[in-house]
């Protein structure tokens, strides 16, 4: 499937310099786990081409709630089960904000599904909303955590 998908690229790719020191920095996650907090509607496979929506995670889960929702059969899920750090590490910029390596962690943190083939309402409708809600919240930095 790899080998036909038709691979979107961007050029020139989007860059914005750091304007302040880190350690002044609000800081938000973004996750392509497609993890939902419970009590959230689960991403929805039957959606030919992918599920492009996204749900809010507050900056105060305990992370071992996470569900994983992540389609995707082409990966081993076992660690996200017994870590969701590893594609959510909500635990470690807790941990940076407390050692003031960051200035902030953000009151909220996105999740979407990774595995899309049709990719267009993503970067079309959710990214665009997404960015909207991090400029609205004064985020300085977004850390992307592909799946």
């Amino acid at each position: 499937m790899l080998r036909a998908y038709r691979w979107r690229t961007i050029d020139p790719v989007p860059y914005a310099k750091l304007e302040k020191p880190l350690a002044d920095c609000r800081l938000a996650l973004l996750s392509s786990a497609g993890f939902v907090a419970p009590g959230q509607e689960r991403f929805d496979e039957s959606i030919k081409g992918g599920d492009p929506s996204f749900r809010e995670i507050a900056s105060d889960i305990a992370v071992s709630t996470l569900i994983d929702t992540h389609r995707s059969e082409s990966f081993d899920h076992t660690g996200l089960a017994k870590d969701p750090n590893v594609a959510f590490p909500i635990d470690r910029v807790r941990e940076l904000d407390e050692r003031g390596k960051i200035g902030s962690v953000n009151q909220r943190h996105f999740s979407f599904m990774g595995s899309l083939t049709a990719t267009r309402r993503l970067t079309h409708q959710s990214a665009p909303a997404i960015a909207d809600s991090l400029v609205a919240d004064g985020v300085d930095i977004a850390l992307l955590v592909p799946v």
